[in-house]
């Protein structure tokens, strides 16, 4: 698998993680994939051959090659069905909503083709400078190019919205939404409706996935002598709450996880 990360335009880091591309050979036996939430949303163009993402244990739809993959709460299978070329764009939590007016809670736990988000013009124009562009390089600025026009005289995301979300990623997760608002529930109200119509979920939700990231890197990167030191270093309470946490994201425990095949594309994501 060759995996690459390319860092944005400065304007644009407020709103956009990195960009990453994914080339991996077709194997005659290709391994499915099981993909677990990040807290992100996506922007991808599948430049090879289909890849299947699994609705049940034997149901599957074929990805849009040009969509936007909404936050996700639990874990989900693709499968390739060849060769695998993808360029994705990978929006901070509340960066995407800068882009587009429908609730962003109705793209959750799915693809939708970028067609059905954009004027349907621009975005087959856009998919088609993305397939021919000769590299990377010109893609990132196609799709810069992209951004900066859309952004124009585009409502920003709320303030309160913005920075629960930046303590959040600041804190890895561990920060209490009572200690963010200072235990004011006007404003808990305000920011859960907030929450789910310009990140997809709840602060809650969003807060568990960002600690389970910081634990899942420290898990494949060796930072801890055990799951115990894991679990207290991302302040939960105990080895049983990460345990339980990260079954609810990833479906398996935290020693299955290491070395699973089914694993090796988030494995390499999160490294």
């Amino acid at each position: 698998m060759n995996y690459q990360t390319f860092q944005p335009h400065i304007d644009l880091q407020s709103l956009v993680s990195c960009y990453w591309t994914l080339e991996v050979p077709a194997q005659p036996d290709a391994q499915r994939q099981r993909i677990i939430p990040d807290g992100c949303i996506e922007m991808a163009f599948i430049l090879g051959d289909d890849i299947k993402r699994y609705t049940s244990q034997d149901e599957f739809i074929i990805q849009p090659r040009a969509m936007v993959l909404g936050q996700t709460m639990e874990p989900f299978y693709i499968e390739p069905t060849g060769y695998v070329n993808t360029f994705a764009i990978r929006f901070h939590p509340y960066g995407f909503a800068n882009l587009v007016s429908v609730p962003i809670k109705n793209l959750a736990n799915k693809e939708t083709p970028i067609s059905e988000l954009f004027d349907q013009n621009v975005a087959i124009e856009l998919e088609q400078k993305i397939i021919e562009a000769n590299d990377n390089s010109e893609r990132i600025g196609i799709i810069e190019n992209f951004l900066f026009n859309t952004l124009n005289d585009k409502t920003t995301i709320d303030t309160i919205v913005k920075t629960t979300v930046d303590t959040l990623l600041l804190t890895n997760g561990s920060t209490s939404i009572s200690n963010i608002l200072k235990d004011n529930t006007s404003q808990r109200r305000q920011l859960e409706r907030k929450f789910v119509k310009q990140i997809g979920v709840s602060p809650k939700q969003l807060s568990k996935v960002i600690r389970l990231q910081a634990a899942l890197k420290m898990l494949l990167n060796h930072k801890a002598e055990n799951l115990t030191d894991i679990a207290y270093e991302n302040e939960y309470f105990d080895q049983a709450h990460f345990i339980k946490d990260f079954k609810e994201f990833t479906g398996i425990n935290p020693k299955a996880f290491l070395g699973n095949e089914n694993m090796a594309l988030s494995s390499l994501f999160y490294k």
